[in-house]
Order: C-alpha cells, then structure tokens, then sequence
C-alpha cells in the first residue's frame, strides 16, 4: 500500500517501511502505517499519512504526456452513468489517469495505447492506483483488434467506449457492434475539426443522443476587493462528444 506523506505543500510517496529523507529530517515508515496517522522526522517535524485519492493519482502518475484532467473525467462518468460493474473499452491510455479513476470506481477497463513504452508505464500507474486487477493495459492498436474477426470476437460487447486517439472516427463507426443496447459512447477531442468528424461518424454510425461539450472551467479569486473570475486564463481542455447505440 503505497501511502502520502504530507507537510504544508510538500508530498512524498513512500510504501510501508520504507526511509524519507529531507531537510526535514530522516521518517521512517513503520510497516503497519494506516491513512490518517501523524509520523515525525527525528527532528520533530509532523508529516500527515493520507489514502490515495484521484486527485493525487492525478498529480504523481509518472506522465508520457498531458493527462485527461479530472473534470473530464467527471463529465465521462456523469454523462455515461458509468458505474461499477460496468465494461469499458478505452483507447489512447497514455497516462492513464481515466482509466485510473474508472477501475477505482469499480469499472472494468480493458485500455489500449500503441506506444509499448507509454503501456508500460501505465502499468506502473495502475499498479499504484492499485487498480492493476480490473485494468488491463494492452500495447496495441484498437482499430486493429476491432477489424479482426477472431479478436474482436474475443473482445465482446461494452457498456461504455471511451476514446482519445486521432482515428477515433474510425473506431466510432464500429460502436453498434463494440456497445451493448444502451450503451454510451465518450470521445475527447482536442480540436474543433476532429470533433466534427467523430460527430458525422456517429451519426452515420446510427447512434444516438449525440451531443458535444467543450470544456471549459476558471477558478474564481477572492480579495478584499471583490470576487471575479481568475485572469490566468479560460481554462480550455478540449471537446467531448457523447452518443448512445439505441
């Protein structure tokens, strides 16, 4: 069990038994370590232990680029209704920060991602999501899976699709097959052009209640002079595309 340690703004991952060692002092981590405890450096310094949480898989998965931010997530998860129990086929994994969050919810996530050493390290963040159980990683390319017979065969049918990858028309116009009735489809998109294009697919593709959202979210700034939104910027991720196999 991989735990936090925190003092002020400062983290440290660290697993039972193990030795931290900072400008703080030396902590040892007693084996029986449990979520909630305080731990002090020898030189008297208080470190708080903490569970892991999403937003803190978020901030110390190991990265292979910029992940899916959590109020994507949120949307996915709020407007497929996914829940545990659940079967997702997700492709472009990358970090894998969404597959993360849903196999902590429960999910059962089979992701692909075409870069072997981007697979491998989603692994690792699996295993630290303590997920590795119910997401399975696979290196490869899920329009080659979803065009061969035998293996999508071996795939089976899915309550939720998930994609964030540049062919994910492609994979869009197969997802009356890959979803069972009911089921929901989430494509991320980083460009208007792209979103467009997985739209027509899903049209085209028969499914239904398409509807697109970008994302966009400030934080808000309060001082003695008033309340407004930050300046720091719009806060734009990208566009997510929602349909449904009627």
């Amino acid at each position: 069990m991989t735990v936090l340690l925190v003092h002020g703004d400062r983290e440290y991952l660290r697993e039972p038994g193990d030795e931290l060692q900072t400008d703080l002092g030396v902590l040892d981590v007693p084996e029986d370590v449990e979520p909630g405890q305080t731990l002090e450096t020898h030189l008297g310094e208080p470190f708080e232990v903490r569970g892991l949480r999403g937003p803190d898989l978020f901030n110390h998965f190991e990265r292979t680029g910029a992940p899916m931010m959590p109020r994507d997530v949120g949307l996915i998860v709020g407007h497929t209704g996914l829940c545990a129990g659940d079967r997702v086929l997700d492709a472009g994994t990358g970090t894998g920060v969404l597959s993360a969050y849903l196999g902590r919810m429960g999910a059962d996530v089979t992701t692909y991602e075409r870069d072997p050493d981007f697979a491998e390290v989603a692994r690792r963040n699996m295993e630290l999501a303590d997920v590795a159980d119910t997401v399975e990683v696979r290196a490869g390319d899920v329009t080659e899976e979803i065009t061969d017979e035998d293996a999508r065969a071996d795939l089976g049918q899915f309550d939720v699709l998930t994609l964030d990858t540049e062919d994910a028309p492609e994979v869009v116009a197969h997802a009356p097959d890959l979803l069972v009735r009911g089921g929901f489809l989430a494509v991320y998109s980083p460009f208007v052009e792209h979103t467009r294009d997985v739209v027509e697919s899903a049209r085209e593709a028969g499914l239904t209640d398409i509807e697109t959202l970008e994302t966009i979210q400030r934080r808000m700034d309060f001082d003695d002079r008033g309340s407004r939104p930050s300046t720091a910027g719009v806060g734009h991720t990208g566009y997510l595309t929602f349909a449904r196999r009627p």
